[in-house]
């Protein structure tokens, strides 16, 4: 009997897919080393209020260089208000987007995961981290903003298993 639930267990974990807060395949950080992350994603409770729609990764310096975390296609590079703005489109409906950060690839480029893409462009580009160079990193799914960490950690939460004898 045991070896018949054992056997059931296995076969409904090799037919599930992988949860959406695993780490996605292909995906990397966009600076490095991996960065500290100084604000973490904290979504508005509806679409039209206020809140960060992605997150604020320390760079180790103005300048720093900012890589593609994945393959994808220059969309956007440009001036947004008073920041200069990278997006990516990654297909399937997903975009990264960077700011401050300065491209000089024009739209269209096809970019592969780890490739420099552009540099921050600083504190003094008008990042809103204050006097921490830092690069905010957005990803969106058609309309719906991402936790761009859900793409390069496993955010699920730690589960402690017995050591020894039967599952409670």
């Amino acid at each position: 009997m045991k070896s018949l639930l054992l056997l059931a267990a296995l076969v409904l974990v090799a037919g599930t897919t992988v949860p959406a807060d695993t780490p996605r395949a292909g995906w990397q950080w966009p600076l490095s080393p991996r960065p500290q992350v100084l604000r973490p994603f904290a979504p508005p409770p509806q679409p039209w209020l206020s809140g960060h729609r992605g997150v604020d990764l320390v760079a180790a310096f103005d300048g720093a260089p900012v890589a593609s975390p994945a393959a994808g296609t220059v969309s956007f590079a440009g001036v947004v208000v008073d920041r200069p703005v990278l997006t990516i489109d990654h297909g399937n409906g997903l975009r990264s987007s960077f700011e401050p950060v300065l491209s000089t690839l024009p739209t269209g480029t096809a970019v592969t995961a780890g490739q420099v893409v552009g540099q921050l462009a600083g504190t003094a580009a008008g990042g809103h981290c204050g006097s921490v160079p830092c690069l905010h990193w957005g990803v969106r799914q058609g309309g719906a903003y991402l936790d761009p960490l859900e793409f390069v950690m496993d955010l699920r939460p730690s589960v402690l298993l017995p050591l020894s004898g039967e599952p409670p």
